[in-house]
C-alpha cells in the first residue's frame, strides 16, 4: 500500500475536497501539513455538507485518525469553533480521531489584527490575504518568537513566551500608530480554550511512525496550491508556508521516504482568488461563462475567482516542483457545450516564447500566453463514470493535457458527487 500526498496544482480551489474525501475513505490516517484555516474543503457526505478549514478531511469519517501536523499555523479559537461546528451535525470529535501537534505555532488575535492593517494599507504590502493572520504567524515561527501549542500546558511558561512575542510586536505597534498590547490580555485568550484544545496534543510524528511501521494507510493533504508555494509560486503573491509536495515530509515529522505517491489535483480550467499574475485570465465572456458554471466562489471567504483558459505551463511546472505522479482533473464538465476551447502551451516574453514561468515577479506579469484551440463538445459529460461514457473531444482533450503536462490522469472528476468519478489508477495501489 502506499502513502499518498495531494496537493492542488495550480492556485488552490481545484476541488481538492471530493478527492480528499473519496480518499480518506480508504485512508487510516489523515493529515494536514502546512497552511492554517485561510483556505477550506467542502465535503459532501451521504447528503451532508461539511466545510472545514482547519480540521483535516477524516475527521468526518468514522474510524479515521486525523492529524494537524507541525507544518499548520493553528487558531485555537478557530479550532475550537469549528470542532463545535461540525460536532453540531454529528460528528464526533475526540482524542480517538485527532491529534495536534504538539510543535505546531499558534496564531493569535494579534496576528490577525496584523494581516488586517498590512492588507489596508496603502504601503504597496497589499497581496490579497485572507487577513486571517496566517502571514505574521509564519513569520514568528521562522523568527524563533512563536508561541506554540505545548506551551498552553503551562501558565507560567505561555507568559514568558507571550513577554518575548511581545518584545517584537509591541515596538512593530507602536511603528504602525496602534496601541500596544498588554501580556496579560493574550494570556487570558490562550487560557480560555486552552482546556479544550490540549486533549488533542500530541508527538505527530511519533504517532506517524508507529502507524506507518503498522502498515496504515496515510494521506497527507495539501490546503493551497502549489503556485502559492512561498519559494516555487507566484512570489510575492503567495501564502506564507511552503505548498508543494515535499512540504507533507516536513510539516508532519515522516521523511521523505514515506511519501510514495504523488496526486496533483488540476482544474480542467484556471482560475486564482487574490492578487498577482494569471496569463489566461479572462476577464469577458469566457471568464464569466467558467465562474458561473462552476460556482466559482472560495470556501472559506466567499470570495469570487478570477477565471480562465487551462495553462498547461504552470501544471507541468508544478508537476516537477511536486513530483507529481498522476492528475485528478476535476470540473471537466464545467467546458460542456463550448464550440472551442483554448490551452495555454507557452509564454511570450520579450519576443522570446518560454515553456515555463519566469520567477521574476515583473516577468510574471507581462508574460503573453500561447494558445492552442481545439474543438468543444456539446454532449455533456457531467456525471460521466467511465470512458465510454465521455464525448470523444472530451477523451481527446483530456488527452492532449497528460501529454502538455507529463503526466496522466488518474483520476476523472466529472460533477461535485464523490461516485462520479473515472478512476484510472488508485494511488493507494501505486
Amino acid at each position: 500500500m502506499a502513502n499518498v500526498v495531494v496537493v492542488g496544482s495550480q492556485w488552490g480551489d481545484e476541488g481538492k475536497g471530493k478527492i480528499v474525501d473519496w480518499l480518506s475513505e480508504r485512508a487510516d490516517v489523515v493529515v494536514r501539513f502546512q497552511g492554517g484555516h485561510n483556505a477550506g474543503h467542502t465535503l459532501v457526505i451521504d447528503g451532508i455538507t461539511y466545510k472545514l478549514s482547519l480540521l483535516p478531511s477524516g475527521v468526518a469519517r468514522p474510524g479515521k485518525l486525523s492529524v494537524i501536523g507541525n507544518g499548520v499555523v493553528v487558531d485555537p479559537r478557530a479550532l475550537v469553533t469549528e470542532i463545535a461546528r461540525i460536532e453540531a451535525q454529528g460528528v464526533e470529535v475526540s482524542p480517538e480521531n485527532l491529534r495536534i501537534a504538539e510543535n505546531a505555532s499558534l496564531i493569535l488575535s494579534l496576528h490577525q489584527e496584523l494581516d488586517e492593517l498590512r492588507e489596508n494599507s496603502n504601503t504597496g504590502t497589499r497581496i490579497g490575504t485572507t487577513k486571517r493572520g496566517i502571514g505574521p504567524a509564519y513569520e514568528d515561527k521562522v523568527g524563533r518568537r512563536a508561541i506554540r501549542v505545548m506551551d498552553l500546558a503551562d501558565g507560567k511558561v505561555l507568559m514568558d513566551r507571550i513577554e518575548r512575542l511581545l518584545a517584537h510586536h509591541n515596538p512593530l505597534r507602536r511603528g504602525l500608530g496602534v496601541a500596544e498590547i498588554d501580556p496579560q490580555t493574550i494570556h487570558d485568550e490562550l487560557m480560555a480554550v486552552a482546556d479544550k484544545v490540549l486533549p488533542y496534543v500530541d508527538s505527530v510524528w511519533r504517532l506517524l511512525d508507529e502507524k506507518r511501521r503498522a502498515g496504515a494507510r496515510i494521506l497527507f493533504e495539501g490546503a493551497q496550491g502549489a503556485l502559492l508555494d512561498n519559494d516555487h509560486g507566484t512570489y510575492p503573491f503567495v501564502t506564507s508556508s511552503n505548498t508543494t509536495a515535499g512540504q507533507a515530509a516536513t510539516g508532519s515529522g515522516v521523511g521523505p521516504g514515506a511519501l510514495d505517491y504523488v496526486l496533483g489535483i488540476t482544474k480542467a480550467y484556471t482560475t486564482r482568488v487574490g492578487e498577482g499574475p494569471f496569463p489566461t485570465e479572462d476577464t469577458g465572456e469566457i471568464g464569466e461563462f467558467l465562474g458561473t458554471r462552476g460556482h466559482e466562489f472560495g470556501t472559506v471567504t466567499g470570495r469570487k475567482r478570477r477565471c480562465g483558459w487551462f495553462d498547461a505551463v504552470l501544471v507541468r511546472q508544478t508537476v516537477r516542483t511536486s513530483g507529481i505522479n498522476g492528475i485528478a482533473l476535476t470540473k471537466l464538465d464545467v467546458l460542456d457545450g463550448l464550440d472551442e476551447i483554448r490551452i495555454c502551451t507557452g509564454y511570450r516574453l520579450n519576443g522570446e516564447i518560454l515553456d515555463y514561468l519566469p520567477a521574476s515577479q515583473e516577468a510574471q506579469a507581462t508574460v503573453e500566453p500561447v494558445y492552442q484551440t481545439i474543438p468543444g463538445w456539446k454532449e455533456s459529460t457531467q456525471g460521466a463514470r467511465s470512458w465510454a461514457d465521455l464525448p470523444a473531444q472530451a477523451i481527446k482533450y483530456v488527452r492532449y493535457v497528460e501529454e502538455l503536462i507529463g503526466a496522466p490522469v488518474a483520476m476523472l472528476s466529472t460533477s461535485p458527487d464523490r461516485l462520479d468519478t473515472i478512476l484510472v489508477q488508485d494511488p493507494f495501489q501505486d
